[in-house]
């Protein structure tokens, strides 16, 4: 099966699994619930401290369903694009999934995603997805990755959470309520980020 059709096959499976209900995400406002996550960055894995990271400015908690998938893929990749802008706006990235950590390990080192650039944690029994309110969506038989692996652990929707340093949630991204694409997560954060740190009303 050539890449192309397997990755139509992939995008087409994950934009049935995020069709299905979810838990109302936190919404603008809201304290944004800490946590500690076993995280990769580089290849390497430490323990992740959202306390810690906001401490040093805004945070982009972005959670998204399953590494080596096709809008995963995308978002991570440009995500890495422009890490550059995002630390020039003091602004630190933490993507979420319930991906193991040995997954995670390859998929952050790797150029064509992460690009070693910013970190990404494993949250496989989907706890720290439950803190945001969003629900896990259960394995789905049949569906595999780009390198033709079953993905055997669930998913969540694709929603990005922008924190600023104060710990409010200043603003919600999500693929189901927005319709908005995964590279969009990333340019649409990083322009909050950006008005966080210039001082400009959202």
């Amino acid at each position: 099966m050539n890449k192309r059709l397997l990755g139509s096959i992939v995008a087409g499976a994950m934009a049935a699994l995020l069709a299905l209900p979810a838990l109302a995400a936190l919404q603008p406002g809201a304290a944004a619930p800490d946590f500690t996550a076993t995280a990769s960055q580089a290849g390497k894995d430490f323990t992740f401290s959202l306390k810690q990271a906001l401490a040093k400015g805004p945070v982009v908690v972005y959670f998204y369903p399953a590494a080596y998938t096709t809008g995963c893929d995308i978002e991570a990749h440009t995500f890495s694009t422009h890490k550059a802008e995002f630390t020039k706006a003091g602004a630190t990235i933490i993507g979420v999934s319930a991906n193991s950590i040995a997954t995670l390990n390859k998929f952050s080192a790797d150029p064509k995603y992460c690009a070693g650039k910013f970190a990404v944690a494993s949250d496989p029994h989907g706890k720290i997805a439950g803190l945001y309110g969003l629900k896990m969506i259960p394995p789905q038989k049949g569906v595999t990755n780009v390198l033709g692996q079953p993905v055997t652990h669930g998913f969540f929707p694709r929603t990005t959470f922008v924190i600023d340093r104060e710990g409010k949630i200043v603003k919600v991204l999500s693929t189901e309520a927005d319709h908005i694409s995964p590279a969009q997560h990333v340019t649409d954060s990083l322009a909050i980020v950006e008005k966080l740190q210039a001082g400009k009303a959202l």
